[in-house]
Order: structure tokens, then C-alpha cells, then sequence
């Protein structure tokens, strides 16, 4: 059986992370390098740090966060947010980056996808698609941090960021970020049923049955946790030990990060 991940997401913003619901009314909960390693030494499979801002010196910010994460970090990190280009992404990975998100951009120049494919190996190329369903049923991709429609149809779009280099998919429910009712389980298993990728389902997670359902039900190969770990509704040991009683093989914790503690 696959060992399905939990990836833990700090939404960073001018080098603090925060949290907030259908990405608005964000507040602070915490200084990152200071919450990544807490969440590795609890048995974080990775960590995603998302730039939510739109500010190039807060860009310069993060990656100046990330350098100093990496440092401490024995688990894989994702970075995106504002990269563009793919010299963005070799900043990224400069930066002590394992994989970087990429979003908007690929949008609107889907060839960026390729060419950082094929500079730096599909491994290294998230798709990180925000999607919500519009008054006929279909899911649209949005960007701009979910304040901008586009007339893609996910499923669709998540074949052609395929297509074109990317190694993995991290689909967020925007109707379902931060409400804690649960992943958007259709979705997610509509775009994994439709990629050869491991599909990151993201937005909704409330407890550990949340998890459950978007892994066996929606056919997820991760699942991406946020708030209920920064205000400490749940541990990520716990989350995995419900896991591992439906079935779900899960990683533990790794003698690196225990020494790490």
C-alpha cells in the first residue's frame, strides 16, 4: 500500500504565518521557522510555505525565512506564491526549497511550467490550482489568491499542468478553506482520478475523518493541514494515529526529528 503524507501549510505573510477563511480576514499565528520545526518533530511528512502577499519585499521576505527553515528542516519544503518565472523557481530552490508551487503564472504563461520541468526535473514543479464551482456545477480555476475567476475547468487544467512538467498537483477548495467542514472530496477525487501525479488535497481539514475521507474517498495521495495544528485543536501525531486505525498507512515520526527535539 502507498504511504500517504500530511503536509503542514504556513500561509506567510512579511515573515509571519497566518491563517484566515476563504483567504480573507487573515490574523498571526506564529513566527514559521519556529512552528516548522514544532510541526516536524510532531511527524510532519513536509512543509509549504505559501507567500500570500503580493509584495516583492515580502517575497524577499520569505525566501530569507525559507534559507533559515531549510537550515533546521530534515523533511521536504515546498515554497509558492508570486513565482513567476523560472529563475523565480531557481531562487526558490537556492533558498533551500525541495519543490516549489507554482499558480497564477502557469495560468497565464502555461510554459513556465515547462521550461522550469525541464531545467530543474518534474520532481521540483507543483501545480497549485485553486478551484470553486460555479453556478453550473463546473470547477473554475481562480488566481490572484483566489480573488480572480478564470474559464478553466479544473480537471482539465490539472491534465494540461501534467502535460506540461508538473510532478504533482496541490488542489485547494476555496469554499472550503478554513470552514473545517471537510475536504471538497469531489473535487479532489475528480482531478486525482484524472492525473497520473499524487494530487495535495487542501481547504476543509476540521479532524482526523477529514483526512480519512479525502485520502480513501478522494482518492488523495496527501492531505495539507493548517488550522486546526496552529491553533491547537489537533497534533499531527494525532491526526496520523487516527489515520493509521482506518487503514491509512501513514510515516512516523523519523529519528532525524526526534533528534532534531
Amino acid at each position: 500500500m502507498l504511504t500517504r503524507r500530511v503536509i503542514v501549510c504556513l500561509d506567510v505573510n512579511g515573515g509571519r504565518v497566518v491563517k484566515g477563511v476563504q483567504f480573507e480576514g487573515l490574523r498571526d499565528v506564529g513566527d514559521p521557522v519556529v512552528l516548522s520545526e514544532r510541526y516536524e518533530r510532531e511527524g510532519a511528512d513536509e512543509i509549504t510555505f505559501l507567500d500570500i502577499s503580493a509584495s516583492a519585499e515580502a517575497r524577499a521576505t520569505l525566501l530569507d525565512v525559507a534559507q533559515r527553515t531549510a537550515e533546521r528542516l530534515f523533511i521536504p519544503l515546498t515554497i509558492g506564491g508570486g513565482i513567476r518565472t523560472a529563475d523565480d523557481v531557481a531562487r526558490a530552490l537556492r533558498a533551500g526549497a525541495d519543490k516549489v508551487a507554482v499558480n497564477s503564472a502557469a495560468v497565464f504563461r502555461p510554459e513556465m511550467l515547462t521550461e522550469a520541468a525541464e531545467r530543474f526535473g518534474a520532481q521540483c514543479v507543483v501545480a497549485s490550482i485553486d478551484a470553486k464551482r460555479d453556478n453550473s456545477g463546473v470547477w473554475r480555476v481562480w488566481v490572484k489568491g483566489g480573488r480572480e475567476a478564470t474559464p478553466l475547468d479544473a480537471v482539465s487544467w490539472a491534465q494540461e499542468c501534467v502535460a506540461r512538467g508538473a510532478g504533482e498537483i496541490l488542489l485547494t477548495s476555496i469554499a472550503q478553506d478554513g470552514a473545517r467542514t471537510g475536504y471538497d472530496v469531489p473535487l479532489t477525487r475528480a482531478v486525482a482520478d484524472a492525473v497520473h501525479v499524487p494530487v495535495i488535497a487542501s481547504g476543509g481539514a476540521g479532524q482526523a475523518s477529514h483526512l480519512v475521507d479525502a485520502i480513501v474517498d478522494g482518492h488523495a495521495d496527501a492531505v495539507l493541514v493548517a488550522g486546526i495544528l496552529h491553533d491547537g485543536v489537533t497534533t499531527v501525531g494525532a491526526l496520523k494515529a487516527a489515520m493509521r486505525t482506518s487503514g491509512i498507512v501513514v510515516r512516523g515520526v523519523t529519528s532525524d526529528a526526534r533528534a532534531a527535539a
